[in-house]
């Protein structure tokens, strides 16, 4: 069976005919693609941007590098202070005033933190995540964790 309106531009079409319906099993295109990575010739659906799974992969996380990387600097610096003042405050004590200085020597950043948090006596606390500080006096910082109450089961 031939059917002579049937017509499809700048594209082969695979078609299987079966009784008065006809299938359209696969579309390619007849111009050649370039892969969006190395630049070589694209064979396959008319929708393919890239060669293999390599390209795709080497394209976005060279599109997505930059930004993964600043994200990824800033969580190893909060997860680093935290640990910072987790290993100083022990879990039997709720706060312990070391020197600023040696929070600076095991490696603490000053300027990362998750949250401040200003109490009602105007004094203000640097939380990464859970554990804290508060500048206080003769360089000294006091340490502190959050109380997160725990919801009651249901």
């Amino acid at each position: 069976m031939q059917n002579e309106n049937l017509k499809v531009n700048s594209s082969q079409a695979f078609l299987f005919y079966h009784q008065p319906k006809i299938f359209i099993i696969m579309e390619t295109t007849t111009e050649s693609k370039m892969c969006l990575c190395c630049s070589k010739k694209i064979n396959g659906r008319a929708d393919k941007k890239f060669c293999d799974d390599f390209c795709r992969n080497t394209y976005n996380n060279r599109l997505k590098g930059n930004i993964n990387n600043v994200i990824r600097n800033v969580n190893g610096a909060l997860t680093k202070n935290r640990r910072i003042l987790e290993s100083l405050l022990p879990e039997s004590e709720m706060h312990k005033f070391v020197t600023k200085e040696k929070l600076v020597k095991l490696g603490y950043r000053m300027k990362y933190h998750t949250h401040v948090v200003n109490n009602q006596k105007g004094q203000t606390y640097f939380f990464c995540y859970d554990h804290g500080y508060k500048e206080a006096d003769g360089g000294n910082v006091m340490i502190v964790r959050s109380y997160i109450p725990e919801r009651p089961s249901v």
